[in-house]
């Protein structure tokens, strides 16, 4: 397996790896493939940390971090995590994750949110996000909003998460 930086050649096929992705998973919404299309036109966007993974030339899964904001600290959003369903759970998304903060932490985030899965993120790292003083946003479950410290030394956090425009949040 190959974790690299997108290119603009790659992004028809990560439309498509995304939106069979997210076909089938419990919490989707349908329109992650556009987000992931947005996001890359906003200004929250980071080249460095949208990933893929390639197994023997093939595209086989995607992560993408962008930057946020908890009061006036600069954090990131882990948003979409991909992976096309017949390479799940063959650690494609670990690696995906793991290059992810590796970039993330040698560039100097400090913080890094998801939304998503209480049994998946925290085997990374990710705890309850108002565990790090976050506030969770209305209407979303607080098991499910998580974040991870990616450097020892950073400074504390405290408020609510300012997402980039194409969340819609």
């Amino acid at each position: 397996m190959v974790i690299r930086q997108e290119t603009p050649n790659d992004y028809n096929e990560i439309y498509d790896l995304v939106k069979e992705a997210f076909a089938t998973a419990d919490h989707a919404d349908g329109n992650e493939q556009d987000l992931v299309t947005e996001l890359r036109k906003g200004s929250a966007f980071l080249p460095e940390l949208s990933l893929v993974a390639e197994i023997d030339g093939k595209l086989a899964g995607h992560i993408m971090f962008t930057k946020a904001s908890v009061g006036n600290d600069p954090v990131l959003v882990l948003a979409p995590l991909s992976v096309k369903p017949e390479y799940q759970k063959q650690g494609v998304g670990t690696a995906l994750i793991a290059e992810g903060h590796r970039i993330a932490k040698e560039a100097g985030h400090a913080y890094s949110l998801v939304l998503g899965s209480e049994f998946y993120y925290p085997k990374f790292g990710y705890v309850p996000a108002e565990q790090l003083g976050i506030e969770v946003p209305e209407g979303i479950p607080s098991a499910n909003f998580m974040a991870i410290k990616l450097q020892e030394n950073a400074r504390p956090l405290s408020g609510s998460v300012v997402y980039p425009k194409e969340f819609g949040m």
